[in-house]
């Protein structure tokens, strides 16, 4: 078919003049030319209207010769209008796939085109605003260009083709009116030629083909069916497979923002962010159907709604340049390879640099704070709470976030502490200070260029060396402002990180080692610090917290979110990792964020970006992750076999051979327990003369009963196997929670307030075969895991007071 008529055409084009000629060998009723408003009525009101420029031309029967054999099933006696149903199309591996709104958005969007005038429909959610008049989609909550919409009531598919395709809505109009007196006069065997070249053939109501021009015809074809393969027609949504969505409820219970990690892709099928959570959004609605059914039922459970943070396009984008300026340095070896370094990994060594660190911290949280206003606005009956999602270094941007939000006033008035206090020294007079160190000839220098004490510190040794002061008194004013006013930076390294995070050092260990200045110090006092420091510097560009060790927190100015989030979940996150190379060896605690209660690491087992939390608050015991649950309600079949081959074959090892050797032994020496017991009144003598004088017999009776008990435990071996490994599996296995509650009782810190933080998911049979070759894969399943999704439900389902239920299996 043309451009214009298929699914890319979808400006509106002058109403073609059909040709129709009577491929039956008999003579109609009516001469389609003659055919007049009054012959027939819609539903027995309305006129029929006349197709515009028919021509009646007599044609050879030869061309359907091949459809004789087709069910040719008389029409219905009356017209019936085909119901239009609305679809939008989008842009999929280089190629235009349509998809179908749901029922209620479609519904909606056909009562707008009846009121007429520019109408806005939201649909999906509220996701996405449709101008009905422009039929072009656009997205609500992020960038994505606008989309084409179409009322659609005809459709095509080829050979090669999946699925059905819409017709324009010109063209689809033109198939109608020809369809509506085929049917009104009970004529079919008619072929509809268009200017544009398409030719379709009206066998009957179920058999319409379309066929395709060619740009040379040959001589010898003699009928459209030689010429190309047909397109099958369709009419109406309800004959053809099309997967209309479910309408999603409209009450919304929660909100969840998720941020993406490194790159502009997210998965391993290089999706961006807005596609991974469209799937992530519905697979949590499928499980709302599946575990909450009852809740829905009695209208307790509307759905959660996802929204995507994105942050990498305004970290590349024109705005910073950074791209071009590391494109100027890239090798043109390897090309292929260098770009997708740069345009992934690099965000790592971004984060790390306090230029670039402070982009991609304002981005997120400007992002957060814009789509929250805009959720607001376009939902203002919404009085859920707000959850936030990090994936990779999303996780970690987030987590730096969270631990410097403020509270309250108490963050105020400190600030403010900090801004009244510009670095003061001392309150003695720098003629005083230079006289003790011996440096009052340096006074009329620092004096020519009106330096005091404040403006002193902010020098750094560069500063007194252009202003000519030797090295010998350079060091000495360096040293003499560092010991009195910061003692302690020379004795330990310092790292700066969010108030009560780092853990009290445990007395027991002899070593000093790097810890965290955080509640012990005043804020004026640290912040002097940091800016004494910072000047000290001899890379000064670099803006790193000063300590010993480690690479250091950025030090950047963390903005403040619109809402106090209720959970935190991490996917795949390198936080441990990042603050373990921070310097902080223990997390307290005690240590909660300052706005979010609730903490989940969830990671998968072969995760190579993925680091424990747990372990760096309990340190003295080796807790083992939370097991997250199939969503089906069970533990993968190759875990539970092989957690019993496991246990089966420690037991072999300890415990079967362990019997053989006593029974061996049993054999060649007789055991204490065969000893007959001491009667009252016995003494030790007598009972020596009685061993002395037992038969050979009796000791041969004891050596038979041991061969017979030794063949007992050998026979009934397998049985007890059997039971005590596979029976108790299964009863695990029908009794999963009890498992998840003995790990839920341990304390583990009120990061997550007293629960559980790690979570692992269980891994797919397939990737148990080489955890090497998933690796990858593995940073790059949360999105698509179902897994996930239920346990984000339960958490917040469970603080909404509605039940959980397992599914029938």
């Amino acid at each position: 078919m043309s451009e214009g008529l298929g699914p890319e055409g979808g400006h509106s084009q002058p109403a073609p003049t059909i040709t129709v000629q009577d491929l039956s060998d008999r003579p109609a009723h009516t001469p389609l030319d003659r055919i007049t408003p009054a012959h027939t009525l819609l539903d027995g009101n309305t006129p029929v209207a006349q197709v515009s420029g028919v021509v009646v031309e007599e044609t050879s029967p030869s061309s359907t010769s091949s459809f004789e054999l087709v069910d040719m099933e008389p029409a219905p006696p009356l017209y019936q209008p085909v119901q239009p149903h609305w679809f939008y199309c989008r842009r999929a591996d280089s190629k235009d796939v349509w998809l179908p709104f749901s029922r209620e958005d479609s519904e909606r969007l056909e009562q707008a085109l009846s009121t007429g005038g520019e109408v806005v429909v939201a649909v999906e959610g509220e996701r996405y605003d449709v101008r009905v008049r422009e039929r072009q989609r656009y997205a609500v909550y992020w960038e994505q260009g606008p989309s084409e919409v179409r009322r659609c009531t005809w459709f095509y598919k080829g050979d090669k083709d999946t699925r059905y395709m819409p017709y324009p809505e010109e063209f689809s109009t033109n198939l109608e009116e020809a369809y509506m007196i085929a049917v009104t006069l009970d004529e079919w065997k008619r072929k509809l030629d268009f200017p544009s070249g398409e030719t379709v053939i009206l066998h009957n109501p179920k058999l319409i083909m379309q066929y395709q021009p060619i740009a040379l015809q040959d001589e010898w074809v003699s009928s459209p069916s030689e010429q190309t393969r047909p397109r099958t027609v369709k009419r109406g949504v309800d004959n053809i497979t099309a997967e209309i969505p479910d309408g999603e409820p409209e009450t919304i219970d929660h909100l969840v923002f998720m941020v993406h990690g490194i790159g502009p892709a997210c998965d391993i099928r290089f999706r961006s962010i807005i596609q991974c959570v469209n799937d992530f959004r519905s697979a949590s609605l499928s499980l709302l159907g599946s575990h909450y059914r009852r809740g829905q039922e009695e209208g307790r459970v509307g759905r959660v709604e996802f929204l995507p943070v994105n942050w990498h396009s305004a970290l590349h984008g024109d705005a910073t340049g950074v791209d071009e300026d590391i494109q100027r340095i890239t090798l043109p070896s390897i090309s292929r390879l260098r770009h997708f370094t740069n345009d992934t990994l690099l965000d790592l060594f971004f984060y790390n640099s306090p230029t670039y660190c402070q982009t991609i911290v304002d981005t997120v949280a400007s992002e957060v704070n814009k789509l929250h206003s805009l959720f607001k606005h376009r939902h203002p009956e919404f009085t859920g709470a707000v959850s936030v999602v990090g994936h990779s270094l999303g996780s970690l941007i987030l987590f730096d976030l969270l631990t410097n939000q403020k509270t309250g006033s108490g963050e105020a008035d400190r600030d403010e502490g900090r801004n009244r206090d510009p670095c003061p020294l001392t309150c003695d007079a720098l003629e005083q200070v230079l006289c003790r160190m011996g440096l009052q000839e340096h006074l009329g220098t620092l004096q020519s260029v009106d330096l005091d004490l404040d403006s002193l510190a902010m020098c750094d040794e560069t500063d007194l060396t252009e202003l000519g002061i030797p090295l010998g008194p350079r060091k000495k004013i360096l040293s003499f402002i560092r010991k009195r006013h910061f003692p302690q930076e020379g004795r330990q390294g310092t790292v700066l990180l969010a108030p009560g995070l780092q853990a009290p050092p445990d007395p027991s260990e002899d070593s000093p080692s790097p810890t965290v200045s955080f509640g012990n110090q005043s804020p004026g006092a640290s912040a002097r610090q940091q800016q004494f420091l910072r000047a000290q510097s001899i890379t000064s560009a670099v803006d790193y917290e000063y300590f010993d060790v480690g690479i250091g927190q950025v030090s950047i100015n963390y903005p403040q979110l619109a809402f106090h989030p209720q959970t935190f979940f991490a996917f795949g996150s390198p936080i441990g990792m990042f603050l373990t190379v921070r310097g902080l060896k223990r997390i307290d605690p005690n240590y909660t964020f300052p706005t979010c209660k609730n903490f989940y690491n969830i990671y998968h087992p072969f995760d190579p970006v993925a680091y424990r939390i747990e372990p760096m608050i309990v340190s003295e015991s080796d807790l083992e992750p939370m097991l997250i649950p199939h969503h089906k309600g069970r533990k993968r079949m190759h875990l539970e076999l092989k957690e019993s081959l496991t246990r089966m074959s420690t037991d072999l090892k300890n415990n079967v051979l362990g019997s053989f050797r006593t029974a061996w032994q049993s054999l060649v020496r007789m055991p204490v327990a065969a000893l007959p017991p001491v009667e009252d009144g016995e003494t030790t003598a007598e009972r020596s003369l009685q061993e002395t004088e037992t038969p050979a017999a009796a000791c041969a009776a004891v050596r038979e009963k041991s061969k017979a008990d030794l063949w007992t435990k050998i026979l009934e071996w397998p049985k007890a196997l059997h039971l005590h490994y596979f029976q108790g599996v299964h009863e695990e296995a029908e009794s999963p929670g009890s498992g998840e509650e003995e790990g839920r009782q341990v304390k583990v810190g009120m990061l997550n307030g007293g629960r559980r933080i790690d979570y692992v998911l269980q891994e797919a049979p397939i990737e148990s075969f080489n955890e090497y070759l998933f690796a990858i894969q593995s940073h790059l399943c949360y999105w698509e895991s179902e897994d996930t999704a239920l346990l984000l439900l339960k958490e917040i389902y469970d603080k909404l007071g509605v039940a959980f239920e397992q599914p029938q299996q």
